[in-house]
Protein backbone atom coordinates (compact mmCIF):
# COMPACT_ATOMS: atom_id res chain seq x y z
CA UNK A 1 0.00 0.00 0.00
CA UNK A 2 1.32 3.57 -0.83
CA UNK A 3 1.56 6.55 1.71
CA UNK A 4 -1.97 7.80 1.19
CA UNK A 5 -0.88 11.16 3.67
CA UNK A 6 2.06 12.10 1.39
CA UNK A 7 0.27 12.07 -1.59
CA UNK A 8 -3.19 13.46 -0.44
CA UNK A 9 -5.31 10.80 -1.49
CA UNK A 10 -8.80 11.62 0.49
CA UNK A 11 -11.17 8.53 -0.72
CA UNK A 12 -14.71 8.16 0.57
CA UNK A 13 -16.52 5.48 -2.17
CA UNK A 14 -20.61 5.61 -2.72
CA UNK A 15 -21.01 4.51 -5.67
CA UNK A 16 -19.69 0.67 -4.82
CA UNK A 17 -22.14 0.72 -2.31
CA UNK A 18 -25.07 0.61 -5.02
CA UNK A 19 -27.00 -3.01 -5.54
CA UNK A 20 -24.45 -5.51 -6.37
CA UNK A 21 -26.11 -5.88 -9.52
CA UNK A 22 -25.29 -2.61 -10.89
CA UNK A 23 -21.70 -3.37 -10.96
CA UNK A 24 -18.59 -5.56 -10.01
CA UNK A 25 -16.06 -6.03 -7.56
CA UNK A 26 -12.83 -6.53 -8.74
CA UNK A 27 -8.90 -5.85 -8.60
CA UNK A 28 -7.19 -4.38 -11.95
CA UNK A 29 -5.13 -7.32 -13.74
CA UNK A 30 -1.29 -6.56 -12.59
CA UNK A 31 1.14 -6.07 -15.36
CA UNK A 32 4.23 -7.14 -16.13
CA UNK A 33 6.92 -4.10 -16.44
CA UNK A 34 4.77 -0.88 -15.65
CA UNK A 35 6.28 2.37 -16.81
CA UNK A 36 5.37 5.53 -16.25
CA UNK A 37 4.74 7.73 -19.93
CA UNK A 38 3.34 11.28 -19.00
CA UNK A 39 2.24 12.58 -15.50
CA UNK A 40 -0.63 15.84 -15.56
CA UNK A 41 1.18 18.01 -13.10
CA UNK A 42 -1.78 20.54 -13.12
CA UNK A 43 -4.45 18.20 -12.56
CA UNK A 44 -2.73 16.52 -9.45
CA UNK A 45 -1.96 20.04 -8.27
CA UNK A 46 -6.09 20.77 -9.00
CA UNK A 47 -6.94 17.42 -7.32
CA UNK A 48 -4.87 18.43 -4.40
CA UNK A 49 -2.88 15.67 -4.86
CA UNK A 50 1.35 15.75 -4.51
CA UNK A 51 3.41 13.09 -6.56
CA UNK A 52 6.67 15.17 -6.39
CA UNK A 53 8.53 12.32 -3.84
CA UNK A 54 7.81 9.25 -5.89
CA UNK A 55 9.80 7.51 -8.12
CA UNK A 56 8.77 7.34 -11.91
CA UNK A 57 9.14 3.41 -10.86
CA UNK A 58 6.30 4.04 -8.21
CA UNK A 59 4.76 6.42 -10.24
CA UNK A 60 4.30 3.52 -12.56
CA UNK A 61 2.92 0.97 -9.96
CA UNK A 62 0.23 3.49 -8.76
CA UNK A 63 -1.07 3.94 -12.08
CA UNK A 64 -0.67 0.72 -13.69
CA UNK A 65 -3.29 -0.79 -10.56
CA UNK A 66 0.06 -3.09 -9.57
CA UNK A 67 0.23 -0.76 -6.29
CA UNK A 68 -3.66 0.22 -5.12
CA UNK A 69 -3.98 3.12 -2.98
CA UNK A 70 -4.97 2.73 0.79
CA UNK A 71 -8.99 3.44 0.76
CA UNK A 72 -9.28 2.52 -2.76
CA UNK A 73 -12.43 0.48 -3.64
CA UNK A 74 -12.33 -1.23 -7.13
CA UNK A 75 -15.34 -1.69 -9.17
CA UNK A 76 -16.43 -2.12 -12.94
CA UNK A 77 -19.78 -0.51 -13.75
CA UNK A 78 -22.51 -1.93 -15.35
CA UNK A 79 -24.49 0.15 -17.93
CA UNK A 80 -26.25 -0.24 -21.34
CA UNK A 81 -26.39 1.35 -23.99
CA UNK A 82 -27.98 1.96 -27.78
CA UNK A 83 -25.27 1.85 -29.85
CA UNK A 84 -25.33 2.79 -33.46
CA UNK A 85 -29.28 3.11 -33.01
CA UNK A 86 -29.50 -0.61 -31.48
CA UNK A 87 -29.81 -1.66 -27.93
CA UNK A 88 -27.60 -3.09 -25.87
CA UNK A 89 -26.46 -4.75 -22.18
CA UNK A 90 -22.68 -2.92 -21.99
CA UNK A 91 -20.62 -2.45 -19.10
CA UNK A 92 -17.11 -1.88 -17.97
CA UNK A 93 -14.97 -3.72 -20.21
CA UNK A 94 -11.62 -2.80 -19.77
CA UNK A 95 -12.01 -0.21 -17.02
CA UNK A 96 -12.01 -0.53 -13.34
CA UNK A 97 -12.87 3.02 -11.12
CA UNK A 98 -10.64 2.67 -8.02
CA UNK A 99 -12.29 4.80 -5.93
CA UNK A 100 -13.82 8.54 -5.22
CA UNK A 101 -11.37 11.50 -4.48
CA UNK A 102 -12.63 13.96 -2.71
CA UNK A 103 -10.59 17.26 -3.56
CA UNK A 104 -9.56 19.80 -0.96
CA UNK A 105 -12.51 22.49 -1.87
CA UNK A 106 -14.74 19.03 -1.61
CA UNK A 107 -15.46 18.19 -5.29
CA UNK A 108 -15.69 14.49 -5.77
CA UNK A 109 -13.98 13.01 -8.66
CA UNK A 110 -13.82 9.41 -9.73
CA UNK A 111 -10.66 8.30 -10.74
CA UNK A 112 -10.72 4.96 -13.46
CA UNK A 113 -8.25 3.49 -14.82
CA UNK A 114 -8.52 2.37 -18.85
CA UNK A 115 -6.78 -0.62 -20.27
CA UNK A 116 -6.65 -2.53 -16.20
CA UNK A 117 -7.82 -5.45 -17.69
CA UNK A 118 -11.18 -8.06 -18.37
CA UNK A 119 -14.06 -7.94 -15.99
CA UNK A 120 -17.57 -9.47 -16.02
CA UNK A 121 -18.19 -7.11 -18.61
CA UNK A 122 -15.62 -7.69 -21.42
CA UNK A 123 -17.58 -9.77 -23.56
CA UNK A 124 -14.92 -11.31 -25.97
CA UNK A 125 -12.37 -7.97 -25.23
CA UNK A 126 -8.63 -8.51 -23.85
CA UNK A 127 -9.92 -5.59 -21.26
CA UNK A 128 -6.40 -3.70 -21.99
CA UNK A 129 -5.57 -0.99 -23.96
CA UNK A 130 -2.78 0.63 -26.69
CA UNK A 131 -0.58 3.34 -26.21
CA UNK A 132 -1.79 5.14 -29.22
CA UNK A 133 -5.99 5.66 -28.39
CA UNK A 134 -4.79 6.42 -24.63
CA UNK A 135 -2.35 9.05 -25.55
CA UNK A 136 -5.36 10.54 -27.90
CA UNK A 137 -7.75 10.82 -24.96
CA UNK A 138 -4.84 12.27 -22.78
CA UNK A 139 -4.65 15.16 -25.54
CA UNK A 140 -7.81 15.60 -26.68
CA UNK A 141 -9.53 15.60 -23.36
CA UNK A 142 -6.68 18.15 -22.01
CA UNK A 143 -7.30 19.82 -25.30
CA UNK A 144 -10.57 19.96 -24.88
CA UNK A 145 -10.34 21.58 -20.80
CA UNK A 146 -8.27 24.51 -22.25
CA UNK A 147 -10.65 25.34 -25.11
CA UNK A 148 -13.35 25.62 -21.91
CA UNK A 149 -15.08 22.85 -22.76
CA UNK A 150 -16.67 20.27 -19.80
CA UNK A 151 -14.87 17.41 -20.44
CA UNK A 152 -13.30 14.52 -18.26
CA UNK A 153 -9.91 14.38 -17.86
CA UNK A 154 -6.47 12.72 -17.73
CA UNK A 155 -4.29 12.17 -14.92
CA UNK A 156 -1.21 10.01 -16.38
CA UNK A 157 -0.57 7.09 -18.52
CA UNK A 158 1.69 4.47 -17.94
CA UNK A 159 3.13 1.47 -20.53
CA UNK A 160 2.13 -1.82 -19.32
CA UNK A 161 5.36 -3.88 -20.69
CA UNK A 162 3.47 -5.84 -22.45
CA UNK A 163 1.41 -6.27 -25.95
CA UNK A 164 -1.62 -6.22 -26.69
CA UNK A 165 -3.02 -7.64 -29.94
CA UNK A 166 -5.07 -5.62 -32.73
CA UNK A 167 -4.34 -5.60 -36.31
CA UNK A 168 -0.91 -5.94 -35.50
CA UNK A 169 1.15 -6.54 -31.74
CA UNK A 170 1.32 -3.06 -30.11
CA UNK A 171 2.01 -1.16 -26.80
CA UNK A 172 -0.10 -1.77 -24.22
CA UNK A 173 -1.02 0.89 -21.91
CA UNK A 174 -3.16 2.07 -19.09
CA UNK A 175 -4.93 5.48 -18.58
CA UNK A 176 -5.99 7.21 -16.09
CA UNK A 177 -9.41 9.26 -16.42
CA UNK A 178 -11.27 11.17 -14.36
CA UNK A 179 -14.50 12.32 -14.03
CA UNK A 180 -17.44 14.02 -12.22
CA UNK A 181 -18.74 10.83 -12.13
CA UNK A 182 -18.96 7.64 -15.05
CA UNK A 183 -23.03 7.85 -14.38
CA UNK A 184 -24.23 7.66 -17.77
CA UNK A 185 -27.82 7.61 -20.02
CA UNK A 186 -27.02 3.87 -20.32
CA UNK A 187 -26.66 3.34 -16.91
CA UNK A 188 -30.23 4.45 -16.34
CA UNK A 189 -30.86 2.00 -19.12
CA UNK A 190 -29.29 -0.47 -17.55
CA UNK A 191 -31.80 -0.14 -14.54
CA UNK A 192 -34.68 0.05 -15.40
CA UNK A 193 -34.51 -3.22 -17.54
CA UNK A 194 -32.84 -4.58 -14.02
CA UNK A 195 -34.51 -7.48 -12.71
CA UNK A 196 -34.91 -5.41 -9.46
CA UNK A 197 -37.30 -2.70 -9.92
CA UNK A 198 -36.16 -0.83 -7.18
CA UNK A 199 -32.74 -0.25 -9.02
CA UNK A 200 -34.27 2.67 -11.01
CA UNK A 201 -34.89 4.69 -7.99
CA UNK A 202 -31.37 4.04 -6.23
CA UNK A 203 -29.87 4.94 -8.88
CA UNK A 204 -32.14 8.41 -9.32
CA UNK A 205 -31.54 9.28 -5.64
CA UNK A 206 -27.92 8.48 -5.95
CA UNK A 207 -27.75 10.67 -9.08
CA UNK A 208 -29.41 13.32 -7.53
CA UNK A 209 -27.70 13.37 -4.30
CA UNK A 210 -23.82 13.67 -6.27
CA UNK A 211 -24.85 16.23 -8.71
CA UNK A 212 -27.71 18.11 -7.99
CA UNK A 213 -28.60 17.80 -4.26
CA UNK A 214 -30.50 21.42 -4.94
CA UNK A 215 -33.58 19.44 -6.71
CA UNK A 216 -33.66 16.97 -3.58
CA UNK A 217 -36.58 18.27 -2.61
CA UNK A 218 -38.46 19.25 -4.86
CA UNK A 219 -42.16 18.11 -5.44
CA UNK A 220 -41.00 17.06 -9.60
CA UNK A 221 -37.19 15.60 -9.25
CA UNK A 222 -37.65 13.55 -12.18
CA UNK A 223 -38.96 16.18 -14.24
CA UNK A 224 -36.20 18.66 -12.84
CA UNK A 225 -33.43 16.05 -13.89
CA UNK A 226 -34.37 15.46 -16.80
CA UNK A 227 -34.42 19.59 -17.59
CA UNK A 228 -31.11 19.85 -16.38
CA UNK A 229 -29.49 16.88 -18.26
CA UNK A 230 -31.15 18.74 -21.56
CA UNK A 231 -30.03 21.68 -20.34
CA UNK A 232 -26.44 20.72 -20.18
CA UNK A 233 -25.87 18.69 -23.07
CA UNK A 234 -27.42 21.27 -25.68
CA UNK A 235 -24.64 23.30 -23.70
CA UNK A 236 -22.24 21.01 -24.17
CA UNK A 237 -23.01 20.08 -28.17
CA UNK A 238 -22.96 23.45 -28.66
CA UNK A 239 -19.68 23.86 -27.57
CA UNK A 240 -18.33 21.20 -29.65
CA UNK A 241 -19.94 22.78 -32.69
CA UNK A 242 -18.56 25.87 -31.68
CA UNK A 243 -14.79 24.48 -32.22
CA UNK A 244 -15.57 21.81 -34.76
CA UNK A 245 -15.51 19.14 -32.41
CA UNK A 246 -17.01 15.54 -33.75
CA UNK A 247 -17.41 13.24 -31.07
CA UNK A 248 -17.60 10.00 -33.42
CA UNK A 249 -19.62 7.50 -30.82
CA UNK A 250 -22.46 9.42 -29.38
CA UNK A 251 -23.92 6.16 -28.33
CA UNK A 252 -26.41 6.32 -25.24
CA UNK A 253 -23.63 4.75 -22.83
CA UNK A 254 -21.30 7.50 -24.41
CA UNK A 255 -23.56 10.62 -22.82
CA UNK A 256 -22.76 11.75 -19.11
CA UNK A 257 -25.21 12.98 -16.52
CA UNK A 258 -23.20 15.11 -15.32
CA UNK A 259 -22.85 16.72 -19.02
CA UNK A 260 -19.00 15.82 -19.40
CA UNK A 261 -17.52 15.08 -22.20
CA UNK A 262 -17.23 11.35 -22.10
CA UNK A 263 -15.01 8.54 -23.98
CA UNK A 264 -12.42 10.11 -26.57
CA UNK A 265 -12.41 7.16 -29.22
CA UNK A 266 -12.77 8.02 -32.93
CA UNK A 267 -13.14 11.76 -32.69
CA UNK A 268 -11.62 14.15 -34.25
CA UNK A 269 -11.48 17.98 -35.05
CA UNK A 270 -12.80 19.54 -38.45
CA UNK A 271 -10.37 20.80 -40.36
CA UNK A 272 -12.03 22.20 -43.76
CA UNK A 273 -16.11 23.09 -43.09
CA UNK A 274 -18.15 20.16 -44.35
CA UNK A 275 -20.94 19.56 -41.72
CA UNK A 276 -20.87 15.96 -43.68
CA UNK A 277 -18.37 15.30 -41.89
CA UNK A 278 -17.19 12.02 -40.67
CA UNK A 279 -13.66 10.60 -39.41
CA UNK A 280 -14.87 7.36 -37.40
CA UNK A 281 -14.19 3.94 -39.46
CA UNK A 282 -17.31 2.29 -37.63
CA UNK A 283 -19.64 5.10 -38.48
CA UNK A 284 -20.45 3.84 -42.05
CA UNK A 285 -23.66 5.65 -42.90
CA UNK A 286 -22.71 9.32 -40.96
CA UNK A 287 -25.23 8.65 -38.16
CA UNK A 288 -22.78 10.54 -35.67
CA UNK A 289 -21.83 13.04 -38.37
CA UNK A 290 -20.79 16.59 -37.50
CA UNK A 291 -24.30 17.92 -38.12
CA UNK A 292 -25.82 15.31 -36.72
CA UNK A 293 -24.47 15.89 -33.36
CA UNK A 294 -27.60 18.29 -32.27
CA UNK A 295 -30.53 15.50 -33.19
CA UNK A 296 -28.51 12.47 -31.91
CA UNK A 297 -28.05 14.63 -28.71
CA UNK A 298 -32.04 14.74 -28.80
CA UNK A 299 -32.55 11.29 -29.52
CA UNK A 300 -30.17 9.98 -26.88
CA UNK A 301 -32.04 12.59 -24.47
CA UNK A 302 -35.34 11.09 -25.59
CA UNK A 303 -33.66 7.92 -24.38
CA UNK A 304 -33.37 9.15 -20.88
CA UNK A 305 -36.64 10.52 -20.58
CA UNK A 306 -38.12 7.12 -21.34
CA UNK A 307 -36.26 5.73 -18.47
CA UNK A 308 -37.79 8.51 -16.11
CA UNK A 309 -40.83 8.12 -17.10
CA UNK A 310 -42.16 5.97 -14.22
CA UNK A 311 -40.34 8.70 -11.48
CA UNK A 312 -42.27 11.58 -13.27
CA UNK A 313 -45.50 9.89 -13.01
CA UNK A 314 -47.52 7.04 -11.29
CA UNK A 315 -49.47 6.81 -14.21
CA UNK A 316 -47.93 6.15 -17.39
CA UNK A 317 -49.47 7.66 -20.05
CA UNK A 318 -49.35 11.16 -18.10
CA UNK A 319 -45.05 10.30 -17.65
CA UNK A 320 -44.92 9.59 -20.93
CA UNK A 321 -46.93 13.07 -22.35
CA UNK A 322 -45.06 15.14 -20.09
CA UNK A 323 -41.46 13.44 -20.82
CA UNK A 324 -42.36 14.07 -24.26
CA UNK A 325 -43.45 17.31 -24.59
CA UNK A 326 -39.75 18.44 -22.30
CA UNK A 327 -38.05 16.31 -24.99
CA UNK A 328 -39.85 18.52 -27.79
CA UNK A 329 -38.72 21.57 -26.40
CA UNK A 330 -34.68 20.73 -27.47
CA UNK A 331 -34.81 21.86 -30.80
CA UNK A 332 -35.92 25.64 -30.01
CA UNK A 333 -33.62 25.76 -27.06
CA UNK A 334 -30.89 24.50 -29.15
CA UNK A 335 -31.29 26.81 -31.70
CA UNK A 336 -31.15 29.58 -29.35
CA UNK A 337 -28.20 28.54 -27.85
CA UNK A 338 -26.44 27.54 -31.07
CA UNK A 339 -27.25 31.21 -32.66
CA UNK A 340 -26.03 33.27 -29.78
CA UNK A 341 -22.88 30.58 -29.71
CA UNK A 342 -22.12 31.72 -33.69
CA UNK A 343 -23.14 35.46 -32.42
CA UNK A 344 -20.38 35.45 -30.32
CA UNK A 345 -17.92 33.82 -32.94
CA UNK A 346 -18.85 36.59 -35.18
CA UNK A 347 -18.53 39.34 -32.72
CA UNK A 348 -22.13 40.18 -32.74
CA UNK A 349 -24.01 41.89 -30.23
CA UNK A 350 -27.96 42.24 -29.75
CA UNK A 351 -29.77 40.63 -32.29
CA UNK A 352 -30.80 41.59 -35.82
CA UNK A 353 -33.38 40.22 -38.34
CA UNK A 354 -31.01 39.69 -40.60
CA UNK A 355 -28.29 37.15 -38.31
CA UNK A 356 -29.65 34.19 -39.04
CA UNK A 357 -28.82 34.50 -43.65
CA UNK A 358 -25.05 36.36 -42.10
CA UNK A 359 -24.58 33.15 -40.36
CA UNK A 360 -25.66 30.63 -42.89
CA UNK A 361 -24.39 32.55 -45.60
CA UNK A 362 -21.13 32.39 -44.38
CA UNK A 363 -20.89 28.26 -43.65
CA UNK A 364 -22.48 27.95 -47.15
CA UNK A 365 -19.33 29.80 -48.46
CA UNK A 366 -16.82 28.13 -45.97
CA UNK A 367 -18.65 24.71 -47.19
CA UNK A 368 -18.38 25.94 -51.46
CA UNK A 369 -14.52 27.09 -50.63
CA UNK A 370 -13.71 24.20 -48.46
CA UNK A 371 -12.74 26.58 -46.25
CA UNK A 372 -11.23 25.91 -42.87
CA UNK A 373 -13.48 26.23 -40.03
CA UNK A 374 -11.59 27.45 -37.37
CA UNK A 375 -8.93 29.99 -39.48
CA UNK A 376 -11.80 31.33 -41.04
CA UNK A 377 -12.83 32.48 -37.69
CA UNK A 378 -9.20 33.60 -36.68
CA UNK A 379 -9.08 35.23 -40.22
CA UNK A 380 -11.89 37.68 -39.47
CA UNK A 381 -10.06 38.57 -35.97
CA UNK A 382 -6.82 39.57 -38.41
CA UNK A 383 -5.04 36.47 -37.27
CA UNK A 384 -1.37 36.00 -38.98
CA UNK A 385 -1.86 32.67 -40.56
CA UNK A 386 -0.76 31.26 -43.72
CA UNK A 387 -2.89 30.27 -46.42
CA UNK A 388 -4.84 33.64 -46.60
CA UNK A 389 -5.40 34.00 -50.17
CA UNK A 390 -8.74 32.10 -49.91
CA UNK A 391 -10.64 35.15 -48.43
CA UNK A 392 -9.99 36.97 -51.57
CA UNK A 393 -12.67 35.84 -52.48
CA UNK A 394 -15.71 37.85 -54.21
CA UNK A 395 -18.12 35.99 -52.87
CA UNK A 396 -16.29 36.18 -49.10
CA UNK A 397 -15.52 39.81 -49.40
CA UNK A 398 -19.24 41.14 -50.44
CA UNK A 399 -20.01 38.59 -47.35
CA UNK A 400 -17.63 40.69 -44.92
CA UNK A 401 -18.75 43.95 -46.16
CA UNK A 402 -22.16 43.11 -44.76
CA UNK A 403 -20.91 41.55 -41.55
CA UNK A 404 -19.32 45.02 -41.54
CA UNK A 405 -22.10 46.78 -41.68
CA UNK A 406 -23.77 44.77 -38.99
CA UNK A 407 -20.99 44.91 -36.48
CA UNK A 408 -21.68 49.04 -36.37
CA UNK A 409 -25.44 48.11 -35.59
CA UNK A 410 -24.87 48.02 -32.02
CA UNK A 411 -22.90 51.03 -31.40
CA UNK A 412 -20.19 48.55 -29.78
CA UNK A 413 -16.83 49.42 -30.33
CA UNK A 414 -14.66 46.71 -32.35
CA UNK A 415 -12.71 46.31 -29.73
CA UNK A 416 -15.67 45.27 -27.68
CA UNK A 417 -16.55 42.62 -30.55
CA UNK A 418 -13.09 41.62 -31.08
CA UNK A 419 -13.07 40.93 -27.59
CA UNK A 420 -16.19 38.77 -27.98
CA UNK A 421 -14.52 37.14 -30.96
CA UNK A 422 -11.44 36.29 -28.87
CA UNK A 423 -13.19 34.68 -26.07
CA UNK A 424 -15.30 31.97 -28.42
CA UNK A 425 -12.68 31.30 -31.32
CA UNK A 426 -9.19 29.52 -30.31
CA UNK A 427 -6.20 30.19 -32.59
CA UNK A 428 -5.25 26.28 -32.06
CA UNK A 429 -7.28 23.23 -32.01
CA UNK A 430 -6.20 19.56 -31.86
CA UNK A 431 -5.16 19.14 -35.63
CA UNK A 432 -5.61 15.64 -36.28
CA UNK A 433 -2.59 15.82 -38.36
CA UNK A 434 -0.57 17.11 -35.28
CA UNK A 435 -2.57 14.24 -33.27
CA UNK A 436 -1.05 12.06 -35.51
CA UNK A 437 2.52 13.05 -35.47
CA UNK A 438 2.28 13.26 -31.77
CA UNK A 439 1.06 9.69 -31.33
CA UNK A 440 3.40 8.36 -34.12
CA UNK A 441 6.79 9.83 -32.74
CA UNK A 442 5.50 8.65 -29.16
CA UNK A 443 5.17 4.83 -30.57
CA UNK A 444 8.66 5.10 -31.54
CA UNK A 445 9.61 6.30 -28.02
CA UNK A 446 9.64 9.97 -28.61
CA UNK A 447 7.15 12.33 -26.23
CA UNK A 448 8.46 15.26 -27.19
CA UNK A 449 6.17 15.94 -29.84
CA UNK A 450 3.19 15.33 -27.75
CA UNK A 451 4.38 17.47 -24.70
CA UNK A 452 4.54 20.39 -26.97
CA UNK A 453 1.48 19.85 -28.36
CA UNK A 454 -0.49 19.83 -24.98
CA UNK A 455 1.85 22.49 -24.18
CA UNK A 456 0.01 24.72 -26.97
CA UNK A 457 -3.50 23.43 -26.28
CA UNK A 458 -3.04 24.86 -22.83
CA UNK A 459 -3.93 27.96 -24.02
CA UNK A 460 -5.79 27.70 -27.36
CA UNK A 461 -6.81 31.23 -27.44
CA UNK A 462 -3.89 33.20 -26.78
CA UNK A 463 -1.94 34.42 -29.44
CA UNK A 464 2.30 32.96 -29.49
CA UNK A 465 4.93 32.67 -31.96
CA UNK A 466 5.27 29.50 -31.47
CA UNK A 467 1.03 28.53 -32.61
CA UNK A 468 2.38 28.96 -36.23
CA UNK A 469 3.04 25.24 -36.98
CA UNK A 470 -0.23 23.69 -34.67
CA UNK A 471 -2.37 26.38 -37.16
CA UNK A 472 -2.15 25.28 -40.35
CA UNK A 473 -4.90 22.38 -41.87
CA UNK A 474 -3.55 19.39 -42.50
CA UNK A 475 -1.30 19.04 -45.59
CA UNK A 476 -3.18 17.88 -48.80
CA UNK A 477 -3.40 14.09 -48.83
CA UNK A 478 -5.61 11.35 -50.91
CA UNK A 479 -5.81 9.87 -48.15
CA UNK A 480 -8.91 10.07 -46.13
CA UNK A 481 -8.30 10.45 -42.69
CA UNK A 482 -9.66 7.80 -40.34
CA UNK A 483 -10.16 7.23 -36.78
CA UNK A 484 -10.32 4.09 -35.04
CA UNK A 485 -11.78 2.96 -31.21
CA UNK A 486 -8.60 1.80 -30.18
CA UNK A 487 -10.53 -1.40 -28.86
Amino acid sequence: MSNNNKIGWRFDNTYSKLPSSMLAKLPPTPVKDPELVILNHSLSKMLGLDFTNLTNKNLASIFSGNLLPEGSDTIAQAYAGHQFGHFTLLGDGRAIVIGEHVSKNNKRFDIQFKGSGKTPYSRDGDGRAALGPMLREYIISEGMFGLGIPTTRSLAVVKTGEKVIRETPLDGAILTRIAESHIRVGTFQYAVVAENKKNLKILFDYTIDRHYPHIKNSKTPAIDLLKIVINKQIKLVVDWMRVGFIHGVMNTDNMAISGETIDYGPCAFMDTYDPETVFSSIDQYGRYAFFNQPGIAKWNLARFAECLVPLISEDKNTGVQIATEIVNGFSKIYQKNWFEMMRKKLGLFGEDANDEKLIVDLLNWMHKKKADYTNTFCFLMNQNFKGKKIYNDESFLYWKKEWQERLKINGNSSEESLKLMRSSNPLVIPRNHKVEEALDSANNGNLNPTKNLLKILEKPYEDRKEINEYQLSAPPSNKIYKTFCGT
